[in-house]
């Protein structure tokens, strides 16, 4: 018997990207990041989507109930700047927020920069996802990923999503002794 992958869902909001005016950046960071973090088979389902909250919420909605992305993550969008809608069209989806992801991105971002006040990320669930929104610079979401990610796994498995692995030289995933696998211990 197969194990089937997990399917994480990458949402890049921008405008000028969306358009082709430059290269996304940010969704392959994530990705990369993802492969060096995560041990167990996964395959990624990318979305470029400009600054509009109806497309924004089209394509998570589409990853998280279409797709079935255990964790959808987004970059691009969290500032103040009047464009920047990723966390309303977030919460306009979501069936319960998770206020530690934000509070705890902008505090793994204020070690870096002072403006990280200005963010507006947020995490939430919607069925059996996890959707989060990360930093829209590589450099941010590694930093941020870094400082979220052990939580991420044990989140999963709350929501019914799949048992997600990580490598411990990356990301040490922290779970209570109850929720481990057999194989885990």
């Amino acid at each position: 018997m197969t194990m089937q992958k997990a399917r994480i869902g990458i949402v890049t909001v921008s405008d000028r990207a969306s358009r082709g005016e430059y290269k996304d950046l940010s969704g392959p960071a994530i990705v990369e990041w993802l492969a060096s973090a995560l041990s167990t088979p996964w395959e990624s389902v990318t979305r470029l989507v400009p600054d509009e909250q109806p497309e924004i919420e089209r394509a998570l909605k589409e990853l998280c109930d279409v797709s079935a992305c255990c964790l959808v993550v987004t970059t691009g969008g969290t500032g103040p700047a009047l464009r920047d809608v990723t966390p309303e069209a977030t919460l306009a989806i979501a069936d319960k927020i998770l206020p530690g992801f934000g509070e705890q991105m902008r505090a793994v971002s204020l070690k870096y920069v002072p403006t990280a006040i200005l963010s507006r990320q947020v995490g939430v669930v919607r069925g059996t996802s996890l959707v989060i929104n990360l930093p829209g610079q590589p450099k941010a979401i590694k930093e941020t990923l870094d400082g979220i990610f052990a939580a991420v796994p044990y989140c999963i498995d709350l929501i019914g999503g799949p048992y997600l692995e990580t490598r411990d030289d990356v990301v040490k995933s922290f779970r209570p002794k109850s929720a481990l696998k057999k194989s885990s211990i």
